[in-house]
């Protein structure tokens, strides 16, 4: 059995999660706060490996469903099987194009552009303005780009979706994880 596209990257994503799980031993032990440096690393890299392990065990499943549609027939002619006579697995997938766009949609790569203009204009203005001024504009104004507010409350969702982005990352990293975040030259704040 040969993996698919799906398992070859939950294979790659795994041994690089693994690896950078190993050179966190090596991260010397907190000595003021009680969880260490390594702690949130370790979460991420953990999750990225179970998360890499169900996309291998999804792709080596699949293999096996197609094995099983003609496991009589050889792997050539099992292909042509399932080319012929596709499960409801394999018609989901024909109804999407190769890049993951469902049939019927078209990518919307201006909007793609829209959000890295804005993130890097988000980056320009961090200096100036300062953290917390420069993640409420940026989250204020990417929502209205991803997605049109239509009502009044909506517009107030935006705003409060806004402020609350802003108060739990200054929450996280300012007070619990005691970062200093940028503080602005026109508004120090």
């Amino acid at each position: 059995m040969t993996l698919g596209r799906d398992g070859i990257a939950g294979l790659v994503c795994l041994a690089i999660s693994i690896w950078l799980l190993v050179l966190t031993l090596s991260l010397p032990p907190a000595v003021m706060v009680p969880i260490g440096p390594a702690f949130y690393p370790r979460i991420v890299l953990g999750l990225m490996a179970l998360f890499s392990v169900i996309l291998i065990a999804n792709d080596v499943l699949a293999a096996l469903r197609r094995r099983a549609v003609a496991p009589e027939l050889p792997p050539a002619a099992q292909a042509r099987a399932a080319v012929a006579a596709p499960t409801a697995e394999a018609a989901a997938a024909a109804e999407s194009s190769p890049n993951g766009v469902q049939a019927g949609h078209k990518p919307n790569y201006p909007l793609v552009l829209a959000t890295f203009v804005l993130f890097g204009i988000y980056v320009l203005i961090l200096p100036y303005l300062g953290f917390r001024i420069s993640t409420f504009l940026f989250v204020f104004v990417l929502q209205p780009t991803l997605e049109w507010p239509r009502s009044w409350q909506r517009w107030l969702l935006v705003a409060a979706i806004a402020l609350a982005t802003t108060i739990a990352c200054v929450f996280a990293f300012e007070d619990y994880l005691s970062v200093l975040l940028p503080r602005g030259t026109l508004t120090g704040m």
